[in-house]
């Protein structure tokens, strides 16, 4: 790509490894539920110091597969964030659960725990935290309310892989049930996929089970064990996730020396905020390179203006409890005001490992021009 053209959002870093890969299994004609898909597990779990992972086909899937898990069903309530992609109150919805959301931290934008346990009630079963744009949320003070309380954790860690929490393990490690998707735009990727890591090994086997229509490890192809779903990946998606964890340590250095040149580049543009790479201990792990605007800022005539200039860029978040089929329970605006001020301001800037130096520079300096330009 050159530094002069167009600079697209996210780009995923394929080569000849994953090549390699990929051709490897078409060669030996198991597409599905073959070594390399149990590679790819073993490979990921050993990267996140777990003893187990297992691989589904999306972060959403390895999600509704935990909230399984966990028994949370009708009448039940989980509380989450509202500043989050919409599938983590969708997985909720498929089992009959209510998302009861609350707001969030006002500088890492997660779920923020004094809210959380202010809503706690009768009905409440379990928390869902996001790891939301790769910060670790607040997991010690989380799972000491969940166990105050006798609730279920689902840590949502799809945007989060590499991540290193307030007590400086990495997240996913923790003991409960954690998700990760590989989708284009994370840290890193199979295309499509995910992987939720269990917390032992019955878990392990209740999970690829479900996975697999309901199918325990001994059974026969046509024989079922109880509900299932069709959320196999397969061995060319986990070929893919062999190679990117072979780099992913590099993946994860680049990507940081990437968002040190926009912090870089940013700190004298007026008017943006860049995120904060680490507090304490905690480290992010970076997805997305989001910034927020100053009040006053046009946000959509920015991202025109950057578009005219040949530099994507994209609103990032809108809050979810504000679509209609969560409005349907009765959210409205005004409810969240961190996370929906979060939401009405952030911006979304091209990332990717591959960025260079006069790109950062390139977008930091149109950046600047678009906010100049604006009324």
């Amino acid at each position: 790509m050159s530094d002069a053209g167009p600079i697209q959002l996210a780009q995923p870093e394929i080569g000849a490894r994953e090549e390699e890969l990929v051709l490897e299994v078409l060669r030996s004609g198991r597409l599905s539920l073959g070594p390399m898909g149990q590679r790819f597990e073993r490979e990921l779990a050993a990267w996140l110091g777990a003893q187990d992972a297992v691989a589904v086909s999306s972060g959403t899937t390895a999600l509704h597969l935990g909230v399984r898990a966990l028994g949370w069903g009708p009448g039940d309530e989980v509380l989450t964030s509202p500043f989050s992609f919409v599938a983590s109150a969708n997985c909720l919805l498929y089992e009959g659960v209510r998302p009861v959301f609350c707001d969030v931290d006002p500088e890492t934008l997660n779920l923020d725990s004094s809210a959380a346990a202010a809503v706690v009630g009768e009905r409440t079963r379990g928390i869902l935290p996001i790891h939301i744009f790769g910060f670790p949320a607040a997991m010690p003070e989380l799972e000491a309310l969940a166990a105050a309380n006798g609730l279920g954790i689902l840590e949502d860690a799809c945007e989060a892989l590499g991540a290193v929490d307030s007590e400086g393990r990495a997240v996913g490690s923790r003991g409960n049930l954690a998700t990760f998707a590989f989708y284009a735009n994370k840290q890193m990727t199979t295309g499509e996929g995910g992987m939720i890591v269990p917390t032992g090994p019955e878990s392990a086997a209740g999970l690829r089970s479900a996975r697999n229509q309901g199918r325990a490890a001994d059974m026969g192809w046509l024989e079922h064990e109880g509900l299932g779903f069709n959320y196999r990946l397969s061995d060319l998606a986990a070929a893919l996730g062999v190679a990117q964890v072979e780099k992913l340590d590099s993946l994860l250095r680049r990507r940081s020396g990437v968002a040190e040149l926009y912090a870089q580049g940013l700190a004298e543009v007026e008017g943006v905020r860049a995120p904060i790479a680490a507090r304490g201990s905690e480290r992010r792990s970076w997805f997305v390179y989001t910034v927020r605007l100053d009040a006053g800022i046009d946000r959509d005539a920015t991202i025109a203006r950057l578009a005219e200039r040949g530099i994507a860029s994209k609103a990032y978040l809108p809050c979810i409890h504000l679509f209609p089929h969560l409005r349907e329970l009765g959210y409205r605006e005004g409810q969240f005001p961190v996370a929906e001020a979060a939401s009405a301001d952030s911006l979304a800037l091209p990332f990717f490992p591959a960025m260079s130096e006069s790109q950062v520079g390139r977008v930091c300096e149109e950046l600047a021009a678009a906010i100049r330009s604006g009324p």
